[in-house]
C-alpha cells in the first residue's frame, strides 16, 4: 500500500525538498502541498491523505488550528498529523499533541528519521519523535499541569473504565516503550499488549499512542519527572 503524504509548510523551498525525499521512496507519494492550515485541511479531504507533515507557524490558519480541525473531523479519523517544527523545545509541541497530532519532528532531523516517522505514523504503532521526545513531553506537561487540582477531571474519571492490566500497559506506553518492550516487561505476548493498547485507546477516545501518552499525563496516572 502506498502512503499518501500531504506537505503543509509556508516555505516553498522546504516543501520542494520534502517532496523529492518522499517521492523517492517506493511505498509513499506526495499527493498535495499546502502553504497554510486552511489549505492543508481542504487538501487532506480532497486528496485522501494518510499522513500530513504539518508546520506549526503558517500565515492565516496555523498548523495547530489545522491539526485540531483534522482530528475533529470523523471522516478524517484515519489521517495522522506529524508536526514539523524548527524548535523542538517549544510549548506548541505539547499543544499540537493535545490537538490530535501523532507526534513531532524537528526540521533538522535526518532524512531517514522523517521517512521512518511517516511510516510509523501511517501504521499508528508508536509515538513519533526524536529520542528525547518523551522527556520533552514530560517537562512541558509538568510545567503546564504540575498541580494536582489542575489535572483534567474528565480524563481522570475515564480511567475508571480501564482494567488493571490496561492501566499497567498505559503507564508503559506513556514511558515511550514499544509493544515488544512492554510484553517483555509484563511477561505477556506482544499481541496481548496490542490488544490492551487498542482497548485503552477505544475507552479513552484516543486516536493513537501519542494521544494515550498525553492522556496518561493529563489525568495524573503518570507523573512527569522534572529534572
Amino acid at each position: 500500500m502506498t502512503i499518501r503524504v500531504l506537505l503543509a509548510d509556508d516555505q516553498a523551498l522546504l516543501r520542494s525538498a520534502f517532496r523529492v525525499l518522499v517521492d523517492s521512496e517506493p511505498d509513499m507519494e506526495v499527493v498535495g502541498e499546502a502553504s497554510d492550515g486552511a489549505e492543508a485541511v481542504r487538501l487532506t479531504r480532497e486528496q485522501r491523505a494518510d499522513v500530513v507533515l504539518m508546520d506549526i507557524r503558517m500565515p492565516g490558519t496555523d498548523g495547530l488550528a489545522a491539526t485540531r480541525m483534522i482530528s475533529a473531523d470523523a471522516s478524517l479519523a484515519h489521517v495522522r498529523v506529524v508536526i514539523l517544527t524548527t524548535f523542538e523545545v517549544d510549548d506548541y509541541v505539547v499543544q499540537s499533541l493535545r490537538a490530535g497530532a501523532s507526534g513531532f519532528l524537528g526540521k533538522g532531523s535526518e532524512p531517514d528519521e522523517l521517512l521512518s516517522a511517516i511510516r510509523i505514523a501511517a501504521g499508528g504503532e508508536a509515538l513519533l519523535s526524536p529520542a528525547a521526545t518523551k522527556g520533552l513531553i514530560a517537562r512541558f506537561l509538568a510545567q503546564g499541569d504540575a498541580a494536582d487540582d489542575e489535572r483534567d477531571p474528565a480524563r481522570a474519571q475515564r480511567l475508571a473504565a480501564l482494567t488493571g492490566r490496561e492501566r499497567e500497559v498505559l503507564v508503559q506506553v506513556a514511558g515511550g516503550h514499544s509493544n515488544d518492550e512492554i510484553a517483555e516487561r509484563l511477561e505477556v505476548s506482544p499481541l496481548t499488549v496490542k490488544t490492551h493498547v487498542n482497548r485503552a485507546m477505544s475507552k479513552l477516545g484516543a486516536r493513537d499512542r501519542a494521544q494515550l501518552v498525553v492522556i496518561a499525563y493529563e489525568s495524573g496516572l503518570v507523573r512527569p519527572r522534572v529534572e
